[in-house]
């Protein structure tokens, strides 16, 4: 018994040496979550923020001290003018639809830099589905510029510059479901570079899901113009139980608050639902909660590595930029079986057997394993997958290293008896 846990010898063995073999990684994660701790901790001082600033505000959300507060808070962290954190964005591709929404008119120019984006998003420009709200069904132009070797390709975002006419050029940090690389805060600075160099008047607006608080930089800190996550992810903590936030300069979020409610209100609106405290503690916590999810990540490389499992991305010793680990498991079956691993080694509902499904914005069957608190949160240990080849298991996630642990190697066990 390991801690009073069913786990076969192998799989703690194979723990022991996996966490050993992360040794220095791990050092690494609690240096940046030091550095992000210490950011965070001297905006709350600097903001004087205060229990008056957790009550609720309900109906239209007139005269809210603490949702301003908050804001103004999140505004700080990042290094922008100003943000929109709200309850009612209740997704990443919510706030991003919302955000690009209000950043492009009729017959404006949206350029991807990091080439196709994650699939909702993909339905949100209209290059999938059937909708006639997307983008492109407004007017919005699209052109998209694929990444090298999980490299920008600066010539290429060079010469399509200089042409003008692009009014948002767009980078989504994570994967997504590419096989890519995620791209680092560096990556970004040197394409903003480029970008603002060829065409000043350009907005950059990068999809930050799953990076907060890996690196001691964000983006808006080397030249975003808005940067856009979800409480879901890394923010949230566990804490809060739906919201979104944008944060940028002061004319991007007062365009993206516009689209948010109505022209002339912007932020002005928007009851905050009693969820402030949670949106507090949330970012509060957030940087322990992210380093938990990176050293459960790295673990599982390393630990799943070990046991015949090398298609491994990043491996458990790479350097990484956001909470999301993927495994190619290269057969439909061992996916699901994963999946349903990952579920055992969850606190909720981990009795629970995973399906695969459809799902709305995406094109292929979908499984999701999330015995979370809060439901479908990938702030906490969670899997997900679509069943095409090569059948990539996409891994994030864990509230604390110790239950991280314990459900990847849950998991893996999980895995190895039912082989």
């Amino acid at each position: 018994m390991y801690y009073g846990m069913d786990l076969s010898e192998r799989t703690v063995a194979l723990a022991r040496q996996a966490e050993a073999d992360c040794a220095a990684i791990f050092s690494h994660f609690e240096e940046v979550s030091m550095h992000c701790s210490a950011r965070v901790l001297a905006a709350f001082q600097r903001h004087r923020v205060s229990t008056v600033d957790f009550l609720e505000v309900t109906g239209y959300g007139f005269y809210d001290g603490g949702r301003e507060k908050l804001e103004a808070l999140y505004a700080d962290v990042f290094g922008a003018e100003d943000s929109l954190v709200r309850i009612q964005l209740m997704s990443g591709t919510h706030a991003l639809a919302v955000a690009l929404g209000g950043l492009l008119k009729h017959g404006d120019t949206l350029l991807y830099v990091s080439g196709t984006p994650y699939d909702t998003l993909c339905s949100v420009i209209g290059l999938s589905g059937e909708s006639r709200n997307s983008l492109l069904a407004h007017g919005v132009k699209y052109e998209e510029i694929d990444l090298r070797d999980s490299e920008f390709d600066l010539d290429a975002i060079r010469a399509r510059l200089s042409r003008g006419g692009v009014r948002v050029a767009a980078i989504q940090r994570s994967r997504g479901y590419a096989h890519r690389k995620s791209l680092t805060v560096s990556q970004i600075e040197e394409a903003i570079r480029v970008i603002k160099e060829c065409s000043p008047e350009t907005l950059v607006l990068v999809d930050n899901c799953y990076g907060e608080f890996t690196e001691t930089r964000e983006p808006t800190e080397v030249g975003a113009d808005v940067l856009v996550g979800s409480m879901m992810k890394n923010l949230g903590s566990g804490f809060a139980l739906s919201g979104a936030y944008c944060v940028g300069t002061r004319e991007a979020i007062a365009d993206i608050a516009e689209r948010f409610s109505a022209p002339c209100i912007g932020k002005d609106l928007g009851a905050n639902l009693n969820q402030l405290t949670s949106f507090y503690k949330g970012i509060f916590m957030a940087p322990a909660a992210v380093c938990a999810a990176l050293k459960t990540m790295a673990f599982a490389a390393r630990l799943f590595e070990l046991a015949g499992y090398p298609d491994t991305d990043p491996r458990y010793d790479e350097k990484r930029t956001d909470i999301v680990q993927t495994i190619d498991l290269h057969s439909r079956e061992r996916l699901v079986r994963f999946c349903r691993g990952i579920q055992r080694g969850g606190p909720i509902e981990s009795y629970v057997d995973p399906e695969p499904g459809p799902m709305p914005g995406y094109p292929h069957e979908e499984i999701m394993a999330s015995g979370t608190f809060v439901t479908g949160a990938t702030n906490e240990l969670s899997c997900d997958g679509p069943l095409c080849e090569p059948y990539t298991a996409y891994m994030q996630g864990a509230l604390t290293y110790e239950y991280g642990k314990l459900g990847v190697m849950q998991a893996l066990d999980f895995m190895e008896k039912e082989n």
